[in-house]
């Protein structure tokens, strides 16, 4: 993943890892900021509730980063 283009973030290192994926710092191209990127495990993608709990803390760390 390292080294890696996603869209227009680009994977810099693995920072972490737990339960549902791991977690990357990236760099946003657009606006030339650094950024946390998880990647959820392939195995959880069809699980109905991990993907509401992932959805639940996106919300949370998009709330958290406007205040």
């Amino acid at each position: 993943m390292t080294g890696q283009l996603l869209g227009h973030y680009r994977v810099l290192e693995k920072i972490g890892s737990g339960g549902m994926g791991e977690v990357y710092r990236a760099t946003d191209d657009r606006l030339g900021r650094d950024v946390a990127i998880k990647i959820l495990q392939a195995s959880l993608a069809t699980d109905s509730d991990r993907l509401r709990r992932f959805e639940q803390e996106r919300s949370r760390g998009c709330r958290s980063e406007s205040s």
